[in-house]
């Protein structure tokens, strides 16, 4: 499950990420609102210091930006592989001069 809150990018890419990985890693993506009533209790809940609150099993998973590391490590427990993230990322490249 990710709660979303709205014009959030790192929403946009942990979405992204997790529906690439969903089938391998056996995850039902939902997305929940962060301003409906649903989204208000989980985030009363969890308290995530940024969203997305991203929940796997009804569980915490994280805030704010998806961890690659931790996506890798739930694909292998659930049996999957880990996905290259060039394989899944089509966002926008950081160049720093």
């Amino acid at each position: 499950m990710v709660v979303t809150a709205p014009a959030c990018h790192l929403c946009d890419d942990a979405l992204h990420r997790l529906r690439a990985v969903a089938g391998q890693a056996r995850l039902d993506v939902r997305v929940v609102e962060l301003e409906s009533a649903e989204g208000r209790a989980l985030v009363a809940e969890h308290r995530p210091p940024m969203s997305p609150l991203v929940l796997v099993d009804g569980v915490f998973f994280s805030s704010g930006r998806l961890p690659q590391r931790k996506v890798d490590a739930l694909l292998r427990v659930r049996g999957g592989l880990p996905v290259p993230l060039d394989d899944v990322w089509d966002g926008p490249v950081n160049v720093r001069g």
